[in-house]
């Protein structure tokens, strides 16, 4: 343990992987966590750079230090991996999740809902006279917030992506 006593606390880690877009990578991305008996709180993948065949992975999770630090070198050591970027520690982010939130309401509840959404500025994608699916883009907490507000209204059922992360500044992955 060091001096602040953090050595063993538990903290949330965004990491951002650049691979080789290539058969096999996210199944050993994945395995490298689920072989050591690491979460994944959060996962998302895409194809950033045809032409260079490159992917990211963007990964939350969660861990001590000693734990997070034998992620990422764990991840670095990955032969389809190109660049490994720990956003929670190597600089500024910017952290966004979408969800798709379907409500099912009617009269004032229906009206209620609608007043959520304008509070966190959700747009309403679709609609019928019984129900109607939100979409809410910003932090995991901020939906968190939506859902738990909208929940007693009627919340039939929720989509989220997962986290997606970028470094701010001029920095390239």
């Amino acid at each position: 343990m060091n001096e602040t006593g953090t050595q063993n606390e538990t903290r949330s880690h965004t990491f951002s992987v650049l691979v080789d877009n290539e058969t096999g990578v996210l199944h050993r991305v994945v395995g490298l966590f689920s072989g050591r008996g690491y979460n994944i709180d959060s996962l998302t993948v895409s194809e950033v750079d045809p032409v260079s065949g490159y992917s990211k992975i963007t990964i939350v999770t969660s861990g001590s230090e000693s734990v997070i630090n034998q992620i990422r070198e764990q991840l670095r050591r990955l032969v389809p991996v190109q660049k490994v970027s720990d956003l929670t520690t190597d600089g500024r982010s910017v952290q966004r999740e979408l969800a798709l939130v379907k409500v099912n309401g009617t009269g004032e509840d229906r009206v209620d809902a609608m007043a959520i959404g304008d509070k966190f500025q959700a747009q309403i994608v679709d609609s019928t006279t019984e129900s109607f699916v939100f979409e809410i883009v910003g932090s995991s907490d901020t939906v968190d917030r939506f859902i738990s507000e909208i929940m007693p209204l009627g919340l039939v059922d929720v989509s989220r992506t997962g986290i997606v992360a970028i470094a701010r500044g001029a920095e390239e992955m």
